[in-house]
Order: structure tokens, then sequence, then C-alpha cells
């Protein structure tokens, strides 16, 4: 208890502030972060696709292989290529003009054709060509000569009788065959003395340089045109070889 008069002073502690709460920290919030990747099993090891090196000298088996070219196309025609010893000669196909030598036609029909080439200060020259599909090469030479010629003929003997057998001309010769041994010959042209036509007696002398003579007749005809045709065949071929023709045999 306080004494009476004293002055009372109460004094009293500043109130102490209220205690402020503890503010909560304020963090910002944690940013989420993406999980790691899972780990891959190891892929695995693909082959190069790259050419491994090449050892010198060795092939590359890796460039591409040329693409066989095509085959070409089959022939369904016949051409010929014509060509002759005498230039600018006149060819006939079949009696037909077609051109002069050197002559290439196409699109001909195969088969048998006549072909005849003439040439001016030339005997004309003939032959049967086959044509096969494709290209055909033909060549002509008038500078040649050709002879085989055979004519069946009858020989008369001088005292009467005669054989009968076959005359034969080529280039080396005159050649008589029959049955008959002792008529038969073989004569080169140096070996004939005589070789003529004698239409009044319808027949062939042949005279050997000083031995025999044979008389001879068309055995399948009575005139001597076939004879004639024969003599005029030989004389034209010794006169080719004279001038240095070509034999062909």
């Amino acid at each position: 208890m306080l004494a009476a008069g004293a002055y009372f002073f109460l004094t009293r502690e500043p109130a102490q502030p209220a205690e402020e709460a503890p503010v909560a920290e304020t963090r910002p919030a944690p940013v989420a972060r993406p999980a790691p990747p899972t780990a891959k099993a190891p892929e695995p090891e693909r082959e190069s696709t790259r050419p491994a090196p090449r050892r010198r000298n060795e092939p590359d088996d890796t460039e591409p292989t040329p693409a066989a070219p095509a085959a070409p196309a089959a022939a369904t025609t016949a051409t010929l290529v014509l060509g002759s010893d005498v230039p600018g000669a006149s060819v006939f196909i079949n009696r037909e003009y077609v051109g002069i030598t050197p002559l290439r036609l196409a699109d001909l029909e195969p088969g048998s054709k006549q072909i005849k080439l003439t040439a001016e200060g030339y005997e004309g020259i003939e032959r049967v060509v086959d044509l096969t599909l494709g290209t055909n090469d033909v060549s002509m030479r008038f500078k040649e000569v050709r002879l085989n010629k055979r004519q069946a003929v009858s020989h008369k003997h001088g005292m009467g009788g005669g054989c009968e057998g076959t005359l034969i001309a080529t280039l080396d010769g005159l050649t008589y065959e029959t049955t008959n041994k002792s008529d038969a010959f073989k004569l080169t042209y140096d070996q004939i003395e005589t070789f003529t036509v004698d239409y009044l007696e319808k027949n062939l002398r042949v005279k050997q340089k000083g031995g025999k003579t044979w008389n001879f007749t068309d055995r399948n005809a009575a005139n001597a045109d076939a004879l004639f045709v024969l003599h005029r065949d030989v004389e034209a071929a010794r006169k080719k070889l004279a001038q240095g023709y070509a034999p062909v045999r």
C-alpha cells in the first residue's frame, strides 16, 4: 500500500507492440524440371553403306554394269550391193533396167534374180543370184572368161559307122567322152589344127595337129545350130584369153 499524498504514478511500460507473426518466407515455387531422359538401349550397329576402300588394281564392283545393246531388228527384205570391174555398166534385173554400177538396191523381195550387165566395148554378162534376207554383196566382172559347155554328139567314121558321146569344151581344151575308147580324146587348143562348123554337112570338124579328124553332128537335132553355138563360145573364150582376161575355172 502506498502512503497518502503520494503521487502515484503508475507507470506502465509502454505496451510492447505485439510481436508480429513471423512472415512466412515466400519463395518462388520451384520450377518443375523435366525428368531426365530415360536412357535408351543402344541401337544395333548398322552396316556402313559406304563402299570399302578398293585395293590397287582391284576392279570396282560398285560401278553399274552397262546395259547390253538392243539386238537389231531382223531383216524382212533383201538388199543388193552390186559392183563390176567396169564402172558405169548398165544393170538389168529380170530384164528391167535399174541403174548403173556401182549400185545399191534396198527393199527387194528375196529369191532368184537374173542380173545382166552391159558396157560399151564388152560382151554382156549375166548371172542368176539367189537373194537372201539382209545384205547381198555381188561382184561381176567383164574382164574374165568362163567356159564349160557340153554337147551330146555323134561321131561319123570315114569308112562308115560311128559312135556317140559327149563333146566338152572348157578353157583347157576339148574332150570327147565316149564308150569307144579308140575315138575318145582330150586335146588342148594348141594341139588342135582345125576347129570349124560346116553347115552344108551339118557337122563340127575337129582335127588334131598331125593326127586324126573327127566329124561331129548333133545327136538330138537335124541341124548344126547347137554345134554353131558351142563353136562360137569356144572361139570367143580363146580370144579373151589371148587378150589377157582372167580365166575362171
